[in-house]
């Protein structure tokens, strides 16, 4: 009888995980980030996807290794930013796109304002551009009257990965966001 072969997603997260040895992470939480990088690419079709170990400017190694990329809709519109849209009557689909960071975890993960604070602490409000050099930060000032320009300071996207590789993401902010009113 011949045993199971893994699957292409096992193979994938075995493959990326011998890539560098030299990440300051433990390897189960470089997989848990490849199976999100891949449920982001394959399943939401986002692009220019990427995995960061270290803080963008500073080098120093981050708390949980972060996905960031571009996904194919905006993910968050900021609350004063859709009255000005609504206003000016411009459509979703003309604002430009923003990198998002990922913060990729498990179910069973317990997780206090501290860690996500600690976090926070290493990103910038935007990730960086793949290829970008130095240590600022890009961020979008295309559209009118500040359309398309990043508000609300930093946010993540929270990545819960469960037993059974479901993948359920909640925006998180860094700070108190000002609601939306009806």
């Amino acid at each position: 009888m011949e045993s199971a072969q893994p699957s292409a997603l096992t193979s994938y997260i075995e493959a990326s995980t011998k890539l560098t040895s030299d990440r300051p992470h433990e390897s189960h939480h470089h997989a848990l980030a490849t199976q999100v990088l891949h449920n982001l690419q394959y399943q939401h079709d986002w692009h220019e996807l990427r995995i960061h170990t270290r803080s963008f400017g500073a080098g120093r190694p981050l708390t949980k290794p972060l996905v960031s990329g571009l996904p194919p809709h905006r993910i968050y519109i900021h609350p004063d930013e859709q009255v000005e849209m609504l206003k000016q009557k411009i459509q979703e689909s003309d604002v430009p796109l923003e990198r998002e960071w990922v913060l990729p975890t498990h179910l069973r993960e317990k997780w206090s304002l501290r860690k996500f604070a600690e976090v926070f602490d290493g990103v910038g409000e935007v990730p960086p551009t793949p290829g970008q050099e130095g240590g600022e930060e890009q961020l979008s000032t295309r559209g009118v009257g500040g359309i398309g320009s990043r508000r609300g300071g930093k946010r993540l996207l929270l990545a819960t990965v469960g037993d059974d590789s479901t993948v359920v993401y909640y925006v998180i902010h860094d700070g108190i966001v000002k609601p939306r009113q009806n």
